[in-house]
């Protein structure tokens, strides 16, 4: 709609009111013109103008990605980038204001850099940015780069700003400054004047960094980062080397740094000082992470330099002279607290970084020169020296060559000081035990105890001494006066009053310490400075040491009989009654009583303190029936009768009184806890002990040990309770007892005693055929009772060998009960009876799950095991009957009472409802693993009766059962599969191994029912005629389940060629060929298939490239009894085939190119081999198959070679008849090798050129599979030769003890002698890969994957050792020579730093010609000085494809890599600069 003032407005007076026309009014209208491309430039330009005269820089300069509808600055900026507005803003705004651009710039974006800083400002607010701010920060910092690129932002300017508000400033801001390349840290902290003021705010803000640093797990990374940034410009800037005309120039940066470092080491140091660091503390939170950023790896990109070393050293100085304020007596005093292992980890952890630059020479010297030039903090000092010895392993001859440097100076000059340093430097180091440097006694016994002394050499000088160690008297430990006194310097004759003055001045001085020298022990450690304890203690300590040292000598240790001359007091008063504790004397006399009747014959012991000891023995073994009632051994010293021990056994037998009147038992709860009050006084402790509980349970099951005071409580306690179960029992069953027995053992085997309870309830069990029923019967139910406390008691780690995890007291007692042979069989079976029987009787009023509770699943496996191996009425159906009661009978039970309660046991109702619980079902795994542990020799069974029982096991009891009640469901492959892995888990755990020196060993220390390996065999042979039926609803498998296992296992195992990996592939291989070998050769060969005459053994070649070859093989070939195994398979499968010899040749034509490894390996043991092939192949009625005759035509060219004889036609492929050859070579011994290699045969000039090509075309030429016959049997038959020489070689290095290193060096450079003699490249043998093909493909599935890795060991250990026998520069000028040399070099540095060099290490050491090499290290230095050598001598098509090469592993070696480009460059020049021969 139009306005309706309009008309009025047109129609007025004079011209102005006459009505115009619409063609008057468009006239009138300027033509708009048409969009375009200078039309929209011109729109952009004012847009760009309006808004540069209304823009708010300093709020511009803060937003980041503004909503796009208000301010769409995107379509207004250079390319997306703000900096283009803003700096034409900026140039508006400084030409009206008057300034230069860049202060007005610097200005604007320092106080927009400020306003990000104080975003979300706190008073507590440490040094780093929130993501908001740092988003920020991040945008003006990409403004601020544009308007530096554009010279419109002045640096100075800048930094005058921040410095005038520097408490505002963020220290990430001022980092992000540096890394994003706007200002450097150095130009901003020297852009201020003052320097006390830098270091203030620098220091201020790094603590709080270090302190945030610690507490913030969001920014860590950025933290960190700041730190190292900061502490490598520190260290770089602060201790740099300044030239004399940079001085002035650099003088302030270097002055801030230093000044920093030493601020923060003072605050470090002082707040350890401070002595109440806590671990949480925000100061030790700032000294942990500032001493983290002295670390290599924050301080990589700067340790090339030198600065890091001298601020190292400087740093360590400021720590040693630190505060001196101690003085040397009081460091001699409180030296012992200030050892490694006392003194605060943060200073120690310090140590440890500054040591990592300097070597112990280089310490040892600057510890010389501090204590030498200032005033020390003997504390700092002898911490160092602390560090040093523990860290430093060569550390103790350094220390020992400066003390005696020290020394020797001390006596020279009669310094002093030098003394003092000795001394307790010694000490320091004496300190840290004997493993690290030699105790104190034995130092001072080895600088003073002989004439050749420093001491000796005058009065003066012996005066110095004394005069020394009398100063030291009032201020020494106990320990070091008793060394002077007990090894005193020798001193001659005539000066014998100054040693005496010193020895009767320690002597008071101990005696006001109240120690005594006479009574000192005989194996006390006096290298430490422990409290002294009492003599009695420490006597009882020595008899125990020296029991020990007379089990390993058969003698009398020189310290008892030095003790028995020397120091009789001590010896009469306090050994010899510690020795004589009168006690029961067991019938076969143990080391104890061997020692003692050691001493009566020396004379050593006085008759009638012997007399004495014999009779209170006497007196012990009379009252040894009325102490032990049930034959456990009760000692109880005299002294103890009316002692705690005394009162306990009181106690336990009042409760035994209360035990057998029925009208007591209201009472049997006081009298338990009376017992348990007792108890804890017998042990020595007292009611507020807590640190007698326990947190662990470490038992060792081989040779359980106890004190003697804990045996005697523990047997009383045994005792007692088997006492008190019969005579309960005797007046009514378990189940109307009460709850006596549970009240018992939780008062009396809790925590405290519970480690000793099961010590001695091992060493019973172990002695298990020799108990008592009323042992049995008692120990049964205390074990019950204490798996009833399962849940309260602790988990028992037993060893050795260690379980992967804590076992519970039920787990723990099912491990001690074995079953391997007749007695511990029988044994087992009472036990079991016993506990599940009591348990039953016990709990049968309550709930099954208090059944389960206290009863083990492998107790009640082991009782159906030894029930149905024993008795085979019980393998027979059950009937429905069930007895009144159940078997419970405290008697004194015969076996054929043991066999009827077993029996008893078996049929009842409650015991086969609780063994249809699964988790109680003896499943076919579970018998395999209990039939393995049986030991046919000392079986209860005869071979007959244990193969029947084994029959009905198997095929009548698990095969038909299902597998919910653990059975097989019918699967006989199953039943197989779970025996080979329980059999190969069996032979590599700890119950397979016999600890005695004569055991009988199935397989590297196996020990076992052997004929479990029997039912195997039977099996597989029962799978192989298709008697046994495949089940229902399962595919006939494919393969043999055997390989099926083995693939499983492997793959289960870790991966790698480390030591620990390679050992345990090995041993599990090991174990695959054994049960390998042990079935039927039929095994190998797959299932046949209608189509393919050929056998499928396709299992078996995979194993031998993949695992057999790498673990099993020698030289290139198997051992001998796969070898034979195979061709026995072989001939199996030519007697299922119509045409064997069809079948023979098809399958070793396939070992060609399949699996060339059993073809070398029949040529190794042909002459073994031969014999049998030939004799069985006469059933066949045919000749012997062409692929075996062309075997043993390659055998016999090569023994016709090694000998006078003419030589015969070497058959094709070359390879087989160079496997023939080499094997021949090695059995020959040594002869002359040289002539017999002459004698082949090299028809014309034309194989020299063929295969002396350079580069890759040599190694084509080497590798074509289809090359004339003549060729391929003449020349390739000497490369391959030289490959097997190689691995020869190889083979000597890893195994020096069973090859030759020397032999096998000796046919390597005969071989290659022959090849160069016919101009024949061995090189290619060197860059095989597995992509390539024929004979390529072929060597390297002949040597093992260890072997193909260390070819550039070999390499080069074969160059060195035979440059004498060969022209170098022939050599050097090969085209392919360089290349090849350059990348076994490369690889053999990748070698190194992946370790797997290693293995040479120890194998090196015994080789003498890896030995003569200097190891690996030696060979790779050789090595590369060889190649640096060689790079100028070398011609130019050497340095063809080296870029390519370099590019893979040139990092490995920059100078190398350098040099070598430098060289190619450098003969390109060359080439291009000269002109063209045109004519």
């Amino acid at each position: 709609m139009s306005d309706p003032g309009a008309p009025e407005a047109a129609s007025g007076p004079g011209p102005r009111g006459r009505r115009r026309t619409w063609a008057e009014l468009l006239a009138g209208r300027v033509r708009r013109p048409k969009p375009g491309r200078e039309r929209g430039q011109q729109v952009q330009a004012a847009a760009a103008q309006l808004l540069r005269r209304h823009l708010n820089l300093g709020q511009l300069l803060l937003e980041v990605e503004g909503p796009p509808a208000k301010l769409p600055l995107s379509r207004w900026m250079d390319r997306g980038r703000p900096g283009a507005l803003i700096g034409s803003a900026l140039r508006d705004q400084a030409s009206r204001l008057g300034l230069p651009v860049a202060v007005l710039s610097s200005q604007t974006v320092a106080s927009a850099f400020v306003q990000i800083c104080e975003v979300h400002a706190e008073p507590s607010r440490g040094v780093l940015l929130d993501p908001e701010q740092r988003k920020k920060l991040f945008s003006l910092l990409e403004i601020a780069g544009h308007l530096l690129a554009h010279s419109m932002f002045s640096r100075l300017s800048f930094c005058e700003e921040l410095w005038k508000v520097q408490d505002s400033l963020l220290l990430e801001a001022v980092w992000h400054l540096h890394t994003q390349n706007i200002v450097s840290l150095q130009e901003l902290l020297e852009s201020h004047l003052d320097v006390q003021v830098v270091v203030a705010w620098l220091f201020r803000n790094l603590r709080c960094l270090c302190e945030q640093t610690e507490e913030s797990c969001q920014h860590i990374d950025i933290s960190r980062s700041m730190l190292s940034d900061f502490v490598q410009m520190f260290v770089l800037r602060g201790f740099q080397k300044i030239s004399g005309l940079r001085r002035n120039e650099a003088e302030r940066m270097p002055q801030i740094a230093a000044a920093v470092l030493q601020k923060m080491l003072l605050f470090a140091l002082e707040t350890l000082a401070a002595g109440s660091v806590q671990e949480e503390s925000s100061a030790h939170k700032a000294v942990r992470c500032w001493f983290s950023g002295f670390s290599g790896h924050a301080l990589r990109s700067i340790i090339s330099t030198d600065s890091p070393k001298r601020f190292f050293r400087h740093t360590l100085t400021q720590i040693l002279t630190y505060q001196p304020v101690l003085k040397v007596s009081d460091a001699v005093q409180m030296q012992r607290d200030w050892s490694f292992s006392r003194t605060h980890p943060l200073l120690t952890g310090l140590y440890r970084r500054l040591f990592v630059l300097l070597s112990p020479e280089e310490l040892v010297n600057h510890l010389q020169e501090v204590l030498e030039t200032h005033e020390v903090n003997w504390q700092h000092v002898l911490s160092c020296v602390s560090t040093l010895v523990v860290c430093f392993p060569g550390a103790q001859q350094l220390v020992t060559d400066w003390v005696a440097h020290l020394l020797t100076r001390a006596f020279e000059n009669f310094d002093l000081d030098s003394m003092v340093t000795v001394f307790l430097v010694v000490r320091q180091a004496a300190l840290e035990g004997p493993s690290v440097f030699p105790s104190y006694a034995d130092w001072f016994q080895a600088s003073f105890g002989s004439a050749r002394g420093h001491h000796c050499s005058s009065k003066k000088a012996l005066v110095f001494l004394f005069k020394f160690l009398s100063d030291l008297v009032p201020f020494e430990a106990p320990r070091y006066l008793q060394v002077h006194i007990l090894h005193p310097p020798l001193v001659p004759s005539k000066y014998r009053s100054l040693l005496t003055d010193y020895v009767s001045l320690a002597k008071t001085r101990l005696a006001d310490l109240k120690v005594s020298v006479e009574n000192m022990g005989l194996y006390e450690d006096l290298s430490t400075v422990e409290d002294v304890i009492e003599p009695h203690s420490q006597a009882f300590q020595d008899v125990e040491k020296a029991i020990q040292v007379f089990e390993h000598t058969g003698k009398i240790p020189v310290a008892v009989m030095e003790a028995s001359i020397f120091r009789r007091p001590y010896y009469v008063s306090h050994f010899l009654p510690a020795l004589l504790t009168p006690r029961v004397i067991p019938s076969a006399p143990d080391s104890r009583a061997a020692f003692i009747e050691s001493l009566k014959r020396a004379d050593k012991i006085p008759p009638s303190l012997y007399s004495t000891y014999h009779q209170a023995c006497s007196a012990a073994e009379e009252k040894r029936p009325a102490n032990v009632a049930l034959g456990l051994k009760v000692e109880v010293e005299p002294s103890c009768a009316e002692g705690s021990l005394g009162l306990l056994t009181a106690a336990l037998l009042e409760l035994r009184a209360a035990m057998t009147d029925p009208a007591q038992y209201d009472v049997l709860s006081a009298q338990i806890a009376l017992v348990s009050e007792r108890l804890s006084s017998a042990l020595g402790l007292s009611e507020d002990d807590s640190s007698s509980e326990v947190s662990k349970i470490q038992l060792s099951v081989l040779a359980p040990k106890l004190e003697q005071r804990e045996q005697q409580v523990v047997d009383l306690l045994l005792t007692s309770f088997c006492q008190n179960l019969m005579a309960a029992s005797s007046f009514a069953p378990p189940d109307r007892q009460g709850s006596w027995a549970t009240r018992f053992v939780t008062a009396t085997c809790g925590c405290t005693l519970l480690p000793a309870v099961l010590s001695r309830l091992c060493q019973l069990i172990h002695q298990g055929p020799s108990l008592s029923a009323s042992h049995v019967l008692g120990l049964a139910a205390l074990v019950i009772h204490l798996c009833e406390s399962t849940s309260v008691l602790l988990e028992v780690h037993v060893g050795p060998p260690p379980p992967a995890r804590g076992l519970s007291i039920p787990e723990f007692f099912n491990s001690l009960l074995t079953c391997t042979s007749k007695e511990s069989l029988l044994f087992c079976l009472k036990f079991c009876t016993a506990a599940i029987s009591y348990s039953l009787c016990k709990f049968s009023s309550q709930s099954c799950d208090a059944w389960y509770s206290c009863l083990s699943p492998g107790l009640i496996k082991k009782f159906q095991f030894i029930v149905l191996r024993l008795f085979s009425e019980a393998r027979d159906t059950l009937s429905v009957e069930d007895t009144a009661s159940l078997p419970w009978r405290p008697l004194c039970l015969l076996p054929a009472d043991w066999q009827r309660a077993s029996l008893c046991l078996w049929r009842q109702r409650a015991f086969q409802e609780l063994l249809k619980k699964m988790e109680f079902h003896l499943t076919y795994r579970d018998w395999v693993q209990l039939e393995l542990e049986i030991h046919p020799e000392v079986d209860s069974l005869s071979d007959i009766e244990r193969r029947d029982f084994h029959q009905w096991a198997i095929y009548e009891h698990f095969l038909p059962a299902p597998s919910t009640a653990g059975g097989l469901s019918g699967d006989l492959e199953t039943a197989c599969t779970i025996l080979v892995n329980v059999l190969m888990d069996f032979c590599q755990s700890s119950r397979s191994c016999d600890h005695s020196e004569n055991s009988d060993l199935v397989l590297g220390g196996s020990k076992g029912n052997r004929d479990i390996f029997s039912r195997l065999q039977e099996m597989a042979a029962d799978l192989e005629q298709g008697s046994a039926i495949v089940p229902r609803g399962r595919a006939p498998s494919q393969g043999h389940f055997l390989f099926r296992v083995f693939r499983s296992r492997l793959q289960a195992l870790a991966g790698g060629w480390d030591v620990a990996s390679r050992l345990q592939r090995q041993r599990e291989l090991l174990l695959y060929k054994w049960i390998l070998l042990g079935l039927p050769p039929s095994v190998l060969v797959g299932s046949p298939q209608a189509k393919q005459p050929a056998p499928d053994f396709a299992e078996f070649f995979h194993l031998v490239n993949s695992e057999l070859r790498n673990f099993c093989s020698h030289g290139g070939a198997l051992t001998h009894d796969i070898t034979i195994h195979f061709f026995r398979g072989l001939l199996y499968a030519c007697s299922r085939s119509r045409d064997p010899t069809l079948t023979a040749d098809l399958t070793l034509t396939a070992c060609q190119t399949e699996c060339p490894l059993v073809l070398t390996s029949a040529l190794l043991w042909w002459p073994r081999l031969e014999p049998e092939l030939h004799c069985r192949w006469k059933c066949f009625q045919s000749p012997l198959p062409q692929e075996l005759q062309r075997l043993r035509e390659a055998w016999q060219f090569a023994s016709s070679l090694l000998s006078p004889d003419t030589v015969s036609p070497a058959p094709s492929p070359a390879w087989v008849s160079a496997a023939a050859l080499y094997f021949a070579i090695q059995q020959a011994g040594k002869g002359s090798l040289r002539r017999s290699l002459e004698r082949l045969h090299c028809p014309g000039e034309e194989a020299r050129t063929a295969l002396h090509c350079p580069g890759e075309e040599a190694r084509t030429a080497l590798l074509l599979p289809f090359v004339p016959q003549w060729l391929v049997v003449s020349v390739p038959l000497l490369v391959v030769l030289f490959f097997f020489s190689l691995l020869g070689l190889l083979s000597s290095h890893l195994t020096p003890h069973a090859v030759d290193s020397l032999r096998a060096l000796d046919i390597c450079a005969e071989i290659l002698r022959c090849l160069e003699k016919r101009k024949v490249s061995w090189l290619p043998l060197f860059q095989l890969t597995e992509t390539d093909a024929g004979l390529g493909h072929v060597l390297l599935h002949l040597a093992p994957e260890q072997h193909i890795k260390l070819l550039p060991v070999a390499f080069y250990s074969l160059t060195f050792s035979l440059l004498s026998y060969f022209d170098e520069d022939t050599l050097i000028q090969d085209d392919a020579f360089l290349h090849v040399a350059v990348d076994m070099y490369l690889k053999l540095l990748c070698l190194f730093v992946a370790g797997e060099t290693g293995v040479l290490l120890t194998a090196g050491g015994r080789s003498q010609e890896l030995q003569g090499q200097g190891g690996p290290v030696g060979l790779i230095t050789k090595a590369r000085l060889f190649l640096l050598q060689s790079i100028p001598r070398c011609p130019r098509k050497s340095f063809s494809n080296m870029a390519e090469l370099l590019a893979t592993r040139g990092d490995s070696d920059p100078e190398m890599s350098a040099a070598l480009l430098s060289r190619q460059q450098a003969m390109q020049d060359n080439g291009f600069s000269q002109e063209p021969h045109l004519f």
